[in-house]
């Protein structure tokens, strides 16, 4: 396995680098996912950078929209486009919005936003795999505070249905959401009771561990006959401890010079 570790850091300098030259962005919610985005794109994935478009590649939908920094840097860190052009995050002309746009950026294989809609997608692609009989597995990730759409559970009721095992799921359960705390905002509940109840196959690991996470995908890989979901346990603002200290704040934030310093000091110990 490559060292993921420097490569988890290297992301998050480079999400950080491209939210401080606006000044604000998702700073908690792009830290949070660092990991399951290095273990794919520098482990898993059957991707070249060099073929963005190649038929039968594995596929990342992020349906959790307000990550679309920490994507675009682990795109940038594998070699889809100039690291330099992080530096034009939100602004204007760019090719790298707010959110992931498929039409901009080189690497995004589904516009997300519109929360829950990505998962409907991810869905849908699967299912397309599936026709074409050209073996991609298609992977996604959703928030838990995503998890309280409808849509959610419509496709992963459908995903069920159709045995999409060619699809995996993760869960980014870092316990906050814009508004406040999950479990006080609308609480899950018992969120691997309700995947394994809409026929998933279900693991609950540590998402800030590359190694456990391999684990578990090469685990999903090998189910047969229905789709899988990962419930990552994750930190929101991961590495960062300005945006930790902010609890709920850390959603989309202001990010000073000072602050922009002391955290790239802190990632490069």
């Amino acid at each position: 396995m490559k060292d993921l570790g420097q490569i988890c850091r290297e992301i998050r300098e480079l999400t950080l680098g491209s939210i401080y030259s606006i000044g604000k962005g998702h700073v908690g919610g792009c830290m949070s996912i660092v990991e399951v985005l290095a273990t794919l794109y520098f482990d898993e994935m059957n991707i070249d950078p060099t073929e963005p478009r190649k038929a039968g590649r594995d596929r990342l939908i992020v349906s959790k929209g307000h990550a679309g920094p920490a994507v675009y840097a682990t795109l940038a860190a594998r070699g889809y486009f100039p690291r330099e052009e992080l530096q034009t995050l939100n602004k204007v002309g760019t090719n790298l919005p707010s959110h992931c746009d498929m039409n901009k950026t080189t690497g995004i294989d589904m516009t997300t936003g519109s929360l829950g809609q990505g998962f409907s997608c991810a869905v849908g692609v699967a299912i397309g795999s599936k026709l074409a009989g050209d073996g991609a597995v298609i992977y996604t990730i959703i928030g838990d505070g995503e998890s309280q759409e409808g849509q959610i559970w419509e496709a992963a009721m459908y995903a069920a249905h159709r045995k999409l095992d060619n699809l995996i799921a993760f869960t980014d359960c870092n316990r906050m959401q814009i508004d406040g705390m999950v479990d006080e905002v609308c609480s899950l509940g018992d969120l691997d009771a309700k995947w394994s109840a809409f026929g998933w196959h279900v693991q609950r690991i540590d998402g800030h561990d590359c190694a456990a996470i391999h684990e578990a995908i090469e685990k999903a890989k090998a189910e047969k006959g229905r789709p899988s979901m990962i419930l990552l346990d994750t930190v929101k603002g991961k590495g960062v401890s300005f945006a930790i200290e902010a609890g709920v704040g850390c959603h989309s934030m202001n990010v000073s010079r000072e602050q922009y310093e002391s955290a790239m000091d802190e990632l490069a110990r």
